[in-house]
């Protein structure tokens, strides 16, 4: 089934301890088309200023992702980020952020996107995502992302996107931030209660808590060797979740945690390269193969 994800596509700067490279192709909105295109059809939503390089949306466009709704702003510029990670490559600075043409960000959905029936919201203001959402018709599953920035300046705007979405996606820094409590078990259920009807707590290189009503669970990380650059791991861990539930055509119990499997696979290619340089060079086929082993290592 069709997926829609509307989000940020950016131009990208980033050094690590080992290397640097400037103006590479990022967002949220792009790291997770990408992942969610080897599994499903996806029709991305975002804006870019003239300064887009056309290269960017033929990448996209080869992984057949429908592009027909991201908006060119004649003489503005695209949203940059430029950010230095730590030795641990866990912990990262925010050197210089210039939202540009996402600053004033007011998605319009094409008439043919407005009846998909997954539809991941990618982070950005709560009020911008609800503005999708008043967009849409029916959608059979939502699941919005946010962050600590939302939390603190949007609070009451968030807590009315919660109400609205199905699933919801944060780091452990976030939820703790929001619940105002230390302790995940318990700041993961109390999302869960504003609300969605399932978290997803992710915890960088720890892997991923779930929380349901029913049931809670922890997904580790895969066992990456060479992490490499660690950007977009997130939003590619939310790609491929949300790519092989809309294939699968629902959000059974047993296929969410098939699909929080696979997002963390596609995310442990995602941070071996820069951008997408990694992603590039897979298929489905190497998804499943690293699938099988991490299926073997969680068996005991």
């Amino acid at each position: 089934m069709p997926l829609l994800v509307v989000g940020s596509v950016a131009l990208d700067s980033v050094e690590t301890p080992q290397e640097k490279r400037d103006n590479v192709l990022g967002g949220s909105a792009v790291y997770f088309s990408y992942a969610a295109s080897y599994f499903s059809n996806v029709r991305l939503v975002g804006v870019v200023g003239e300064d887009w390089p056309g290269e960017h949306t033929e990448l996209l466009e080869k992984r057949g992702i429908d592009t027909s709704g991201l908006e060119v702003v004649e003489g503005a510029k695209t949203f940059r980020w430029r950010g230095k990670y730590h030795p641990n490559m866990n912990d990262r600075d925010t050197l210089e952020v210039h939202l540009n043409v996402f600053e004033t960000f007011d998605p319009k959905l094409p008439e043919a996107f407005t009846r998909c029936e997954f539809l991941f919201l990618a982070n950005g203001a709560p009020k911008v995502q609800m503005k999708v959402l008043d967009q849409v018709h029916g959608p059979k599953l939502v699941v919005a992302d946010t962050m600590d920035l939302w939390i603190e300046i949007a609070r009451d705007e968030l807590m009315e996107l919660l109400q609205r979405i199905d699933g919801l996606v944060m780091n452990d820094q976030e939820a703790k931030f929001l619940t105002g409590d230390d302790n995940l078990v318990r700041a993961g259920h109390q999302v869960r209660e504003m609300g969605p009807k399932f978290v997803i707590i992710k915890k960088g290189e720890h892997g991923a808590m779930f929380f349901s009503e029913h049931e809670t669970y922890v997904m580790p990380a895969y066992p990456t060797p060479q992490v490499v650059d660690p950007t977009g791991a997130g939003d590619s861990f939310g790609g491929g979740m949300l790519g092989y539930l809309a294939e699968q055509g629902n959000f059974e119990p047993k296929t969410l945690k098939e699909a929080m499997a696979y997002g963390v696979v596609v995310a442990s290619f995602n941070v071996e390269d820069f951008s997408l340089e990694r992603m590039k060079g897979i298929e489905r086929a190497d998804l499943d193969k690293r699938l099988d082993e991490y299926r073997k290592m969680l068996n005991f």
